[in-house]
């Protein structure tokens, strides 16, 4: 018997390296572009997904599976939506690690909020927008490839897998924090007049939201798409990990 922890971003790399040094046998699947870098020992990791619900709901049959931290990005909505429908279906307790939303904290009223890329395209063309930065996943970025005419900066992990526009400026993400100073210097430097992001929450995020804030850059936030009825979340790596300490039985294992 194991637990199951999804996701590749920093807070699920935490939650299964305090599982494994708390010694509650974990398995973390990775779904994303890169992979954390995990120490010796190693966890066991599994890369490339499951093969949609069916064959979730199968790797939780075959390895007893006692509960299951989606840990996946706020925005994976379908990573999200298998796993609940497979834990369904099994019986596997789940729980969503899902840091706390921007749009439910106290944040300049004049951030444009918005459902999707669409929306946010229309958004920034209404506000007279002229070099953008898109801090979005890099398949994302495909909705906004007629912005041909202007620079653009984008921040992503992995470069994308299609020719982006010459006028763009593509950069990678670190994985970790970006510092107010950091922020402070790209986005001055490259003048950005208008952000485009996601609500993901977290600390990820809020040096750009507050460079912003005070270079004075329109901010368009893409709101996060709506959890499954019933789901259960934790805002923190810690609460996920007390939730599986709780169904933690050494003696099953």
């Amino acid at each position: 018997m194991t637990f199951l922890v999804l996701g590749d971003a920093r807070p699920a790399q935490d939650l299964a390296m305090l599982l494994q040094e708390a010694g509650i046998p974990v398995i973390c699947a990775l779904f994303g572009d890169e992979h954390p870098r995990l120490p010796v020992p190693p966890i066991e990791l599994i890369a490339g997904g499951f093969g949609g619900p069916e064959g979730l709901v199968a790797f939780l049959q075959e390895r007893h599976v006692r509960g299951i931290v989606d840990a996946s990005h706020p925005f994976a909505a379908e990573i999200t939506r298998d796993a609940v429908a497979a834990a369904r279906t099994v019986g596997v307790p789940l729980v969503r690690l899902l840091p706390p939303a921007w749009e439910a904290q106290r944040w300049p009223s004049a951030w444009r909020w918005v459902a999707d890329e669409a929306a946010a395209k229309r958004v920034v063309g209404r506000l007279g927008g002229t070099r953008p930065f898109l801090s979005l996943g890099r398949e994302s970025l495909r909705g906004f490839a007629d912005w041909d005419d202007r620079y653009v900066l984008a921040r992503v992990y992995a470069p994308p897998a299609w020719p982006v526009p010459a006028r763009w400026e593509v950069i990678r993400s670190s994985g970790r924090p970006h510092t107010y100073p950091e922020e402070l210097v790209l986005l001055s430097s490259r003048r950005i007049d208008v952000m485009v992001t996601q609500d993901t929450g977290g600390p990820l995020d809020e040096a750009k939201l507050r460079v912003a804030e005070r270079l004075g850059i329109f901010v368009v936030m893409i709101r996060r798409p709506a959890l499954p009825d019933g789901l259960r979340v934790v805002q923190t790596v810690d609460a996920a990990r007390a939730w599986v300490a709780r169904r933690w039985r050494p003696q099953d294992f």
